[in-house]
């Protein structure tokens, strides 16, 4: 089951991080829908390309900490110690994400009228839960 949730936590994680770079690039695919709002339409959050850039690489280290500590991938050189204070700290990152910040990100946020609520509710706040949750799983099982 390991192995499993390893490569699916690996897939989604690869998927957004290419997403970021596409986005750091000028591909504007999907752009509006993932940038908070308030209920007129003005952005809360402008990454720059760079903030952007940064993101897509933390999301591939996490794909890769994810496919390490699942043994999809060895890497002898890392100590399993750091691997699990890696996958710790993305844990719980997830979590405080999917928890939000009680105004327009998160299961708790106020504004829930926009389209980026809307798709927060539906798919990115239970995507930061269910990877949290794998997480757990990966390091106590």
């Amino acid at each position: 089951m390991v192995y499993f949730l390893g490569w699916i936590a690996f897939f989604i994680l690869i998927f957004l991080s290419v997403i970021h770079f596409l986005w750091s690039a000028g591909v504007k695919w999907g752009y509006k829908a993932v940038l908070p709002t308030d209920e007129e339409n003005n952005l809360k959050l402008k990454p720059s390309k760079i903030i952007t850039i940064i993101v897509a690489f933390l999301l591939a280290f996490a794909a890769i900490l994810y496919a390490v500590k699942a043994k999809i991938v060895t890497v002898h050189f890392v100590p399993n110690s750091i691997i699990n204070t890696g996958l710790y700290i993305i844990g719980i990152v997830f979590f405080l994400r999917a928890i939000g910040d009680f105004k327009y990100v998160g299961f708790f946020k106020k504004t829930k009228g926009t389209l980026f609520a809307k798709n927060d509710t539906k798919y990115f706040s239970p995507l930061c839960l269910f990877l949290s949750i794998i997480s757990v799983v990966i390091l106590y099982m």
